[in-house]
């Protein structure tokens, strides 16, 4: 998992990738690509 400061970019680099809020961080999930997870905050 990748700890970025912005995400936005990392959302529009494969379809599947999901941008998810839990527990006040922000996540970029992806099911079919798990290299995509990333974090932020």
């Amino acid at each position: 998992m990748k700890i970025r400061n912005s995400l936005k970019s990392l959302r529009e680099r494969h379809r599947d990738n999901q941008l998810v809020r839990r527990k006040g961080r922000v996540y970029i999930i992806n099911k079919t690509q798990p290299r995509y997870k990333a974090r932020q905050g």
